[in-house]
């Protein structure tokens, strides 16, 4: 162990307030200075880097170090994102609102953080409990505030946490984007270097929202879909995945007149270990298990499952032909049900637009030229569709949705769930149902299908390398279709989309985009193609899904 790292890790633990991270890394210290390798390995990997702060803000493992999401970390963020937005200020004095999840941690680093940003001479106000991500977008917006703050790691392992930024004013209240990425990065480690976190001024006199804050969160929630008349025999599951989402969630179901749900007990009150699933993402095998038991036993109509922040949804229908008869929709699948509905209803508005992400269905670019309204494809996040001129709807394939933008401008699982059970019950008025839905979009936009093919590492330079070896030895063919054209985003013209993403166009209209996932270890391949029927456009993405992992394979 080098003298130097071991004088970093003493040197962070003077500083550490959490006695808990200070045993952890105190014992580390000691065992590798007394030359044990895994101790040294583990030190080494600790503080070889600090956790990069970008565009999503912070997001890592909860740990003592620099490259761990920890107290002197998230000290050392707030004081720098205060001196970023003293900054911007121009003398004024700026208002930061701060939220927080049910995940360990999350509301230490908040109160952390309120306390710092009062005493660096911000107005900060703490939301009143742990409630869902889109609730800290609202009250960004809301309360006419420069930024928020809300500490989650959304759907990450248990042992994650994270902390993301937004900004009011001309953002809207929308997640941060370049260049305030960068300039936030340059002041927090401005920070970092200025000395210890002991030394940063703190002061409890900050704010605490009061419930008039949700309340107004509900109103406007519930205004997105009211219940038409009829819906009290509409039967349909729900799980929060141990996330903050239930108690918001049912008031506004109640507010906006429809039936409560059968719910998954065992996952609906908040619980940091995540105890019923391996991995708290309803895209996950076996996260929604219990759900799919809890819904056969009461014979529900379909399912609908919140991430751990609810900034995510996840619908569930019947399937006869799947192993546990029930089936969870793509995230592209429920876009274009929530993007026709959308689109049905901004027909006719000058500058109203329908917005995805690049990897996400372009059947969605079919819906807005069937109704007439502009459509914008974007980086992957909300915090690039959320800027797109004139939304009214937008989705990125990993199940998130923007339905109600003049009041949150972000992914809301909240608000498309109360969409999803307007549409539903509107489906049941007349005898149909979701699936059948799903069915009249292909009649009326065209059979789109999609796939994805996802590779999740622990050495997150294989991702690197087979990029490399994709960029350096060009597929001419995926699963016997020739490649029509191929695009390196890292070389896109002035003015469009620009990341590490490759996207290729087949000969028969079918589209491969690969790129490596911007929060968790992952390559991730996406896969949509387009036919006749719905049965052929499903048949082409699983022969390409089996191209793409054979490729894969020869470039790894």
């Amino acid at each position: 162990m080098s003298e130097e790292r071991l004088a970093q890790a003493r040197a962070w633990l003077r500083q550490d307030p959490d006695p808990a991270t200070r045993d952890e890394l105190a014992g580390l210290i000691t065992r590798a200075a007394a030359a044990d390798e895994a101790a040294v390995a583990e030190l080494d990997d600790r503080f070889r880097t600090r956790l990069a702060f970008g565009t999503a803000g912070l997001r890592g493992e909860l740990g003592a170090g620099s490259n761990r999401m920890n107290r002197v970390l998230v000290a050392q963020a707030a004081a720098g994102f205060a001196a970023y937005l003293r900054e911007k200020a121009n003398g004024g004095t700026p208002t930061v609102v701060i939220g927080y999840d049910g995940r360990r941690n999350s509301r230490v680093f908040a109160t952390d953080s309120a306390e710092l940003f009062a005493g660096a001479g911000l107005r900060a106000i703490l939301l009143p409990r742990l409630l869902p991500t889109p609730v800290l977008a609202f009250a960004v917006r809301h309360l006419g505030a420069d930024a928020g703050v809300m500490v989650t790691a959304s759907h990450n392992p248990p042992n994650d946490n994270g902390y993301k930024v937004y900004l009011g004013g001309a953002d809207q209240g929308s997640q941060i984007v370049a260049p305030a990425d960068a300039e936030i990065a340059a002041h927090i480690q401005r920070v970092a270097d200025a000395g210890p976190v002991t030394a940063l001024p703190r002061a409890t006199d900050y704010e605490t929202a009061g419930e008039d804050v949700v309340e107004a969160y509900i109103a406007a929630t519930a205004a997105v879909a009211p219940a038409p008349a009829g819906t009290t025999g509409m039967r349909w599951v729900y799980t929060a995945m141990h996330g903050v989402g239930w108690e918001t969630l049912s008031r506004i179901v109640k507010d906006a007149g429809y039936p409560q749900p059968f719910v998954v007990d065992e996952q609906l009150t908040p619980d940091a270990t995540f105890r019923t699933v391996s991995f708290p993402n309803p895209e996950e095998p076996g996260a929604m298990d219990l759900a799919f038991a809890r819904a056969r036993r009461v014979k529900a109509d379909f399912i609908l499952a919140n991430d751990p922040d609810a900034d995510r949804l996840a619908v569930a229908v019947p399937d006869e032909e799947s192993p546990q008869g029930w089936r969870r929709l793509t995230g592209n699948e429920v876009g274009l049900l929530l993007g026709a509905r959308a689109a049905k209803a901004a027909a006719g508005t000058p500058g109203a637009s329908l917005a995805c992400s690049l990897v996400s269905s372009p059947g969605l670019g079919a819906v807005a030229a069937h109704h007439g309204l502009d459509f914008h494809e974007t980086l992957t996040g909300f915090k690039w569709i959320s800027r797109a001129p004139g939304i009214v709807f937008g989705f990125e394939e990993a199940l998130g949705y923007l339905v109600n933008p003049e009041t949150v401008r972000d992914k809301d699982g909240v608000s498309a769930a109360v969409a999803i059970l307007g549409l539903a019950a509107e489906a049941r008025d007349r005898g149909a149902t979701l699936t059948d839905l799903l069915d009249e979009l292909g009649e009326t936009y065209g059979h789109f299908a999609s796939g994805q093919v996802s590779v999740r590492v622990d050495d997150l330079s294989i991702i690197g390398d087979v990029m490399l070896a994709l960029r350096s030895l060009p597929p001419t063919q995926i699963a016997g279709r020739s490649i029509a054209s191929a695009e390196d985003l890292l070389q896109a013209p002035q003015g469009q989309p620009s990341g590490d993403v490759l996207r290729y166009r087949l000969t028969d209209g079918s589209r491969v985009i690969v790129r490596p996932s911007g929060t968790e270890p992952k390559l991730k391949v996406y896969i949509d193609a387009r036919a006749e029927s719905a049965q052929g456009a499903r048949d082409a993405v699983a022969e390409l899904e089996a191209g793409v992992r054979t490729l894969l394979d020869e470039r790894s």
